[in-house]
């Protein structure tokens, strides 16, 4: 049997830097610190445009993520996903290029 030292601490989740953050798979706190990260690691493999998927819910996931966008200068731009990418349950990120 497998023991972990702290149960209330979730293992690590490796997440592939592919332009596509699902949000699902995070606690709310997380997002705070993963989202810049991911964009940050997307924006130093060229990808300038990502889709982050918060869900529809409440809303409040996806206030949150805006929140976090307007205070980064890497971002160029940012907008609720067509009906195809998601619609409100997602949120097309424009990146600026490096440099």
């Amino acid at each position: 049997m497998e023991e972990y030292p702290d149960k209330e601490e979730p293992l690590p989740v490796d997440v592939p830097i592919d332009g596509v953050l699902d949000l699902h798979t995070f606690q709310p706190r997380e997002v705070k610190d993963l989202l810049p990260e991911y964009l940050r690691a997307c924006r130093e493999k060229d990808i300038l445009e990502v889709r982050v998927i918060h869900g529809k819910g409440t809303g409040m996931l996806r206030e949150t993520v805006y929140a976090i966008l307007k205070r980064m200068p890497e971002i160029a731009s940012f907008r609720l996903a067509d009906e195809t990418a998601g619609g409100w349950g997602a949120t097309i990120v424009g990146l600026r290029p490096k440099g």
